[in-house]
């Protein structure tokens, strides 16, 4: 990010003048404390000429009055001492200049740099909706969301901002994510499913259960760039039968071939927003209960290892950006570059829930929120 590049500049600049401040005051102080020998050694040799002479003498100015031959013009020793400590006040007051300055530049820097467009603004979308959640773009831009309580997946059109029922019923679709083939994979919970809808809005079924067993209910998921799913199963907002559902709420992965299915990761008490990198080599995962982001190194298999803490902050979704930049949603939206570090927070009016990238150009980032979407115009596209 360009903000943490101009950190590293002005860092740099007050480097230097810290590293020429020493370099002076050290020259400064060799040269006095040799001035300072000399004179002790004139006073014991009881050598009153030379130690007038010495008192006289600039230091390192005049070498002749140290040896005892005729001075001219010279400036007493504490002249020269005072006139060091104005030069040094000086320097020392246009360093403290040079870091306000450069303080101030790096505010105004930062506030250019934002992930958001320049002059870009939280705008509505979309509204009149129960629960939003689950937003999913297609290769065209057209965003895709679910309204859970309306058991409804609505389109919205990039081409001329409308937007209208897509499916209905739609098996209390939460999470959305489009594969390469431009399915619809859903996160279905109704009957704890993930299902396939093709864009003439065939339905399949290719995951229901994991060991005979139901899930609690498929909340939100990422596909891998090879095809396989991730996704995390949590206790679902419906009332159907769960005694004979999973005995934990777990996250599970799916086979490119769409029939195996493993759970990864029995740690979360209550597993969230799922997102992956481009590359397919990293997986973020947030937890609800302890309020922590982790992510983890994808194997081939689609094993997890190598946790660690990304950030402390969990989420109901999440997305990526093509600088690397992880934007959490969780009461507006949180942004963190691919270290963990918080760049920004971005305010909406509502409780968001979940998040994406779409519009014809990839730079909208589109939010749902309560019963209603929103969008803000951003620097960066969304990451596919």
């Amino acid at each position: 990010m360009l903000v943490t590049r101009h950190h590293s500049i002005t860092w740099c600049i007050q480097s230097l003048m810290i590293a020429m401040t020493s370099t002076v005051l050290a020259t400064q102080l060799l040269t006095t404390n040799s001035v300072a020998g000399e004179l002790h050694d004139a006073v014991r040799a009881n050598n009153a000429k030379r130690f007038t002479l010495l008192l006289k003498a600039g230091p390192g100015k005049n070498q002749r009055a140290r040896t005892g031959e005729k001075v001219e013009k010279t400036k007493p020793f504490s002249v020269a001492i005072a006139k060091n400590f104005r030069f040094m006040s000086a320097f020392f007051r246009m360093w403290i200049l040079v870091s306000v300055v450069s303080v101030m530049c790096e505010s105004a820097f930062a506030a250019d740099t934002s992930v958001a467009a320049p002059g870009a603004k939280v705008e509505k979308l979309a509204e009149g909706f129960s629960f939003t959640d689950g937003p999913a773009a297609d290769v065209h831009g057209n965003v895709f969301f679910t309204d859970n309580l309306n058991n409804r997946i609505v389109k919205w059109n990039a081409e001329d901002a409308t937007y209208s029922d897509w499916l209905k019923p739609a098996g209390r679709a939460i999470g959305t994510y489009f594969d390469k083939a431009g399915n619809l994979i859903v996160a279905a919970s109704e009957k704890g499913e993930l299902l396939s809808i093709s864009p003439d809005k065939t339905i399949s079924i290719f995951v229901s259960n994991f060991n005979g067993k139901a899930f609690y209910g498929p909340n939100d998921l990422w596909i891998r760039p090879d095809g396989g799913i991730y996704f995390t199963d949590l206790e679902p907002y419906t009332s159907r039968d769960l005694s004979k559902r999973v005995d934990i709420q777990g996250v599970y992965f799916v086979a490119p071939d769409h029939k195996t299915v493993k759970r990864v990761e029995t740690d979360f008490l209550k597993p969230g927003g799922i997102i992956g990198t481009p590359d397919g080599k990293t997986l973020c995962i947030a937890d609800f209960i302890v309020d922590e982001t982790y992510a983890y190194d994808i194997t081939p298999d689609g094993a997890l290892t190598n946790k660690r803490l990304f950030c402390k902050l969990n989420a109901r979704g999440m997305t990526i950006d093509s600088e690397g930049n992880l934007y959490l949603v969780r009461f507006g939206v949180t942004v963190f570059d691919k270290f963990g570090k918080k760049l920004e927070h971005i305010d909406i009016p509502q409780k968001a829930t979940n998040i994406t990238f779409g519009g014809k150009e990839n730079d909208l980032l589109i939010i749902a929120a309560a019963g209603t979407i929103y969008s803000l115009k951003m620097r960066a596209k969304g990451a596919r």
